[in-house]
């Protein structure tokens, strides 16, 4: 008899311990069916809007100057090299000038003969000793030689150049006792205190800039630092193919660093206006057309059918369906559906 009670008990106690491993999983899938469901949200709200557009190009120099010879000649003089400074007025080149330089005095004799000539016939005149023809003769001799002295003493001028401006030397194509043919291309001097780039900018965002206006230079030489730049003209035309325009801007002021022919980059913005507009990741469709997820004052989610508008960055406008101050769903969309209880983790 004690033999069947104590088998009795066994039993008894196997069959109570399979019952509550049958009901454990029931109550943890219970548990895990009652559990929130978690979301990130976004405030709708008005915001202002702008476009916002990056553009690469190729600093250089605003004021940059070629040198070329008006006078064929020997160079005896190249003084300046590559990354030189010069100030405007230096003798940056000189060609030898000693047969024009002859030319020039002989001209220069045949005037003040021509100028004494003239004087004598014009004493002749004044006692009308001499024709009105030959003192005409004179005048138009005087004239013609002076006009030969100013065409040499320019050509004279031709064989020593000077800097127009102040700046460096950044190109140099030849070397003293080389021969330089009339118009070669000799140095060019660059005012570096002063570098722009032009990019081509669509007429969209053109139509919202200004001379004057601020914009971001990022130069791939230095770094990922912005500076500071300014629009400083803004072509007129649009290509009619591109439909895109050109935009100088000048970097104000110049970063130690910055040199002609760098890569960079301009980043433009242009505010558009005030806008009711979300996250674009919070923007879903389906067959049925377009709509977000709000959470409702229950923190249930709903369903709402929206009318999207232009997209900006990262957001997109709404032009109906939602009013400030709701809350849209922008992460979690896995298994969400509508009237389902949800917990807004993080956002707000």
């Amino acid at each position: 008899m004690t033999n069947v009670s104590h088998y009795l008990t066994a039993a008894i106690t196997i069959v109570a311990l399979l019952l509550a491993g049958c009901d454990q999983p029931v109550a943890q899938k219970k548990q895990k069916k009652d559990r929130p469901h978690l979301v990130e949200t976004a405030l709708v709200e008005r915001d202002d809007i702008g476009i916002a557009q990056t553009r690469t190009g190729t600093l250089k120099a605003r004021l940059e100057v070629e040198i070329y010879n008006q006078e064929e000649g020997r160079i005896t003089e190249l003084p300046f090299y590559e990354g030189d400074r010069v100030n405007k007025g230096d003798l940056v080149v000189k060609l030898e000038g000693d047969l024009l330089r002859a030319e020039l005095d002989r001209a220069t004799a045949k005037r003040r003969q021509a100028e004494l000539d003239l004087k004598r016939l014009k004493e002749l005149f004044a006692k009308k000793l001499t024709s009105d023809e030959a003192l005409g003769r004179g005048e138009t001799e005087l004239a013609v030689v002076r006009a030969d002295e100013a065409i040499l003493k320019t050509r004279y001028g031709y064989t020593q150049i000077k800097s127009p401006l102040d700046g460096l030397v950044s190109v140099r194509n030849s070397e003293p006792g080389n021969i330089a043919e009339r118009y070669t291309h000799l140095l060019t001097i660059s005012d570096h205190s002063t570098l722009i780039t032009e990019v081509n900018v669509s007429g969209l965002l053109m139509s919202g800039l200004s001379v004057g206006q601020a914009a971001s230079v990022r130069i791939d030489a230095l770094g990922d630092s912005d500076y500071p730049g300014r629009i400083s003209r803004i072509h007129p035309n649009l290509d009619p193919a591109s439909r895109q325009g050109v935009v100088e801007v000048e970097l104000d002021p110049v970063p130690e660093g910055a040199r002609p022919g760098q890569l960079c980059r301009i980043s433009f913005e242009r505010s558009i206006g005030t806008r009711l507009a979300v996250p674009l990741r919070a923007l879903r469709r389906d067959s049925d057309g377009e709509y977000v997820f709000i959470v409702d004052d229950e923190n249930l989610a709903r369903r709402v059918s929206v009318i999207s508008g232009r997209r900006f960055a990262e957001q997109v406008v709404i032009a109906d369906g939602l009013e400030p101050g709701q809350k849209v769903v922008v992460r979690g969309f896995l298994d969400l559906r509508n009237g389902k209880k949800v917990k807004p983790a993080g956002g707000v």
